[in-house]
Order: C-alpha cells, then sequence, then structure tokens
C-alpha cells in the first residue's frame, strides 16, 4: 500500500451489518455503460480503493450483461478478505446475454440468477445480495422470502434492497432483516426523503446512495450530452443530460463551486460530503458508491469523506434538487419514485 493514501474511517453497514469504509465503490462503470474501458487504468483503479480503505465493492449481473462481474473476479480473488462484495438480481436477460427482457423476482428466476452471479464472480457465497427493481407482479414477501432461503443456505450473507418505497422496505424487513438499502440520492435528486430514508433510519438499515455525483454532472464537466458524450455512452438517454435540460442543470452547479472553491476542493468533493452529510441530518448510516475508472478520481472522491459542510453551505445547496430540468432516470417506473403515494 502506498504511504502517500490515508484510508478512510470504517462504519457498520446497518445494524449487525458488517464493517465497511464509509464511502464505497459503484463498479459499474469500471467495465460498461460510459463507453470503453482502458483495462490497465480500471484495474489500476480497483486497486487504488483497497489502498484508501474503499471496501464495500458494488456490481450488478445486468452491467453489461453479468460482464461486470466476470471483470470483477480477478480483484475479488486477489482481496477477498478485505472487501464487502455487493451484487444484484432482478433485471432478465436473454441466454445470449445481448438483450434485457424485463423485471423479475420471481423465486425460480432469483435461485437461478445467484447461481450465475456467483459462478461469474468466482465466490461461494455473496456478502451482499440486493433486488436490483421491484417487480410488483410478485409478492414482496414471496421474492424476499426466497431471498432468506439464500441466507440460509450460505449463499449470501446479507439481503438489500434497491429502489423500494419506505412501505415496501418495511414489508421486507418484517420478512428478513434488510442490512441495506440502495437508490440514487444527490445533491440533484432527493425523492428518497419522501419516505425510503426515514423507513431505513427507524429500522437501522444503511443507506448506500447510487450515484451520489448526478452519474457525473455534479463533477461540472457536462452542459450537453450529445456533444461531450461518446455514442455508446447510456447517459446520452437520460433527460438532465440532453439539450435545454443539460444547460439549465449546469447552471444550478454555482453554489457548489463557490463552497468547493472556499474549501480548496473540487464541486465532485462538495457533491459526496454533502451525501456523507445525510448521516448526521437523518440519523442513519449513509455509504455512498461513486464510480469512476480513474485512481485519481477515486482519491479526489475519498478526500470528500474529510470535508464537513457548514449549516449555512448546506443552506446554499437546499434548493437545488427542486429546480433540476428533467427526472432521473429514462423510464421512471423503475425507480421507487412512481410508487410513490
Amino acid at each position: 500500500m502506498s504511504n502517500s493514501i490515508e484510508r478512510i474511517r470504517k462504519v457498520e453497514l446497518g445494524t449487525g451489518g458488517p464493517l465497511v469504509g464509509v464511502q464505497g465503490f459503484g463498479a459499474m462503470g469500471i467495465s460498461a455503460a460510459y463507453g470503453q474501458t482502458d483495462t490497465a487504468a480500471a484495474r489500476d483503479t480497483l486497486e487504488a480503493t483497497v489502498e484508501a480503505g474503499v471496501t464495500l465493492i458494488d456490481t450488478a449481473d445486468m452491467y453489461g450483461f453479468g460482464a461486470n462481474e466476470e471483470f470483477l473476479a480477478p480483484f475479488v480473488a486477489a482481496h477477498r478478505d478485505e472487501i464487502t462484495l455487493a451484487t444484484k438480481f432482478g433485471f432478465r436477460f436473454s441466454a445470449d446475454e445481448q438483450r434485457y427482457l424485463g423485471i423479475s423476482n420471481d423465486p425460480g428466476y432469483l435461485k437461478a440468477a445467484v447461481e450465475a452471479s456467483l459462478r461469474r464472480l468466482n465466490v461461494e457465497v455473496i456478502d451482499l445480495y440486493y433486488m436490483h427493481r421491484r417487480d410488483t407482479a410478485v409478492p414482496l414477501a414471496e421474492s424476499v422470502g426466497a431471498m432468506a432461503e439464500l441466507v440460509r443456505e450460505g449463499k449470501v450473507k446479507h439481503l438489500g434492497l434497491s429502489e423500494v418505497t419506505g412501505a415496501e422496505l418495511r414489508e421486507a424487513h418484517a420478512v428478513h432483516p434488510v442490512t441495506a438499502v440502495q437508490s440514487e440520492w444527490s445533491v440533484f435528486s432527493r425523492d428518497v426523503e419522501r419516505s425510503v430514508v426515514g423507513a431505513a433510519a427507524e429500522l437501522g438499515i444503511a443507506f448506500v446512495p447510487y450515484s451520489p455525483l448526478g452519474r457525473g454532472f455534479l463533477t461540472g464537466s457536462f452542459t450537453d450530452a450529445g456533444k461531450e458524450l461518446s455514442s455508446d455512452d447510456f447517459r446520452q438517454s437520460l433527460p438532465r443530460f440532453t439539450g435545454d435540460n443539460a444547460m439549465a442543470n449546469a447552471a444550478l452547479l454555482e453554489p457548489l463551486r463557490r463552497i468547493a472553491d472556499a474549501h480548496g476542493a473540487s464541486t465532485a468533493q462538495i457533491a459526496l460530503a454533502w451525501v456523507q452529510q445525510r448521516a448526521q441530518a437523518h440519523g442513519l448510516t449513509v455509504v455512498p458508491i461513486p464510480g469512476t475508472r480513474k485512481r485519481g478520481r477515486l482519491l479526489e472522491n475519498t478526500a470528500a469523506t474529510w470535508i464537513t459542510l457548514s449549516a449555512e453551505e448546506l443552506a446554499l445547496l437546499e434548493s437545488i434538487a427542486s429546480q433540476v430540468a428533467g427526472d432521473r432516470h429514462s423510464n421512471m417506473s423503475l425507480t421507487s419514485a412512481s410508487r410513490e403515494g
């Protein structure tokens, strides 16, 4: 380990959950979704996570139709005792692994999905297994009951849910303890504060914000995705990244820039510091999972865990989410926001 890298502190991931770095790593973009990957740089970035104390590594079977799990397998093998490995099921894809076929929480599909993930990751047990999206055609108790069976079989250690409402989280937790809930949460996206954040705090469940940098928008790098992103970057399809929406949203970053200048930090670091401070604001454990393919960005992200924003600075950021143009997802039916009352 390089002596120049300061390791981040650890927190308990939910009541009775594993100890993990207070910031995790979202691995989707390391090999999928954002255009071509420099494999050597990506693997170096993965090594930097462990050096910096980032131990919650998050993937899913849908990322690259399973290719992301396979990409991570050698890293996981080299650091199995140092990391907490999270993956997800719920998006069905074709046998040739080239087409998405929809959402399924069916217990039969779950059993096949977990076996496939175990094989691709080359592990005997998954530390944290999430239901990636809610399939309302299947009773939640039935799905969570099948997930609980995986715990009893020793294939999974802890259960998680992604993009659920507060009511759904409570219902699932009554069937089997839920360790973590994952959803998009950032200065730009705060719909989770309607119900699921409060439910997680009440039940002692950790919150794992994905896209805490607004899928990169909060780095200040974008004004029009059509001009700034490659054709194979999935953000081309996101409403917030295109045309007039992108230009309007770029203007909302001015308070972030002012605060960043005052701290000698980047806008990304201020956005991450805001997410980290949701732990104190709402009384629960918060472990965001920003992703990157670059070692330098990884270390920039972890450095944000030492930044504390003042009450005045937090107030400057309070109204931004309500002004953001465009939905956070191209298909909002896949989000918990679509099922909120």
